[in-house]
């Protein structure tokens, strides 16, 4: 069996894709591919949200923002967007969920654990689901 691919989409691939991406790889170890990406990708990663992450042990510092494109969409089983509206291609056959979550861009520490925190939830969930 193949294992099953989640791509995580905000629009900067910053903060809550990279977030959750981090989580899942973490987690689910080889059990789930990963990818993420933003519609429209900042320079780098949200140094707030490489901090709070540090604080579970998941390094994100190295990861750097991706254009989303088609074929990352056309590679994924599980799409998720988190704030990007209608800027995602859509592909028949693909699970969609829309996590509706804040932005931690220029937010401080603290709301940047809270969103942590509801990323690590919804993911563990998603594991759950895909690769009990």
């Amino acid at each position: 069996m193949t294992r099953p691919t989640v791509l995580f989409v905000c629009v900067h691939n910053a903060g809550r894709s990279q977030m959750a991406a981090g989580y899942l790889q973490h987690l689910a170890g080889d059990r789930i591919d990963v990818l993420s990406a933003g519609s429209r990708p900042a320079g780098g990663v949200n140094p707030v949200a490489v901090e709070a992450m540090a604080e579970e042990g998941i390094d994100i510092s190295g990861e750097v923002p991706q254009i989303l494109t088609e074929d990352a969409v056309r590679e994924s089983d599980v799409v998720v967007t988190m704030g990007c509206g209608d800027e995602c291609p859509y592909f028949p056959g693909k699970r969609y969920e829309d996590w509706v979550l804040d932005d931690p861009a220029g937010q401080g520490l603290d709301v940047v654990r809270r969103v942590r925190d509801e990323v690590r939830a919804r993911v563990v969930a998603l594991i759950g689901e895909l690769a009990p």
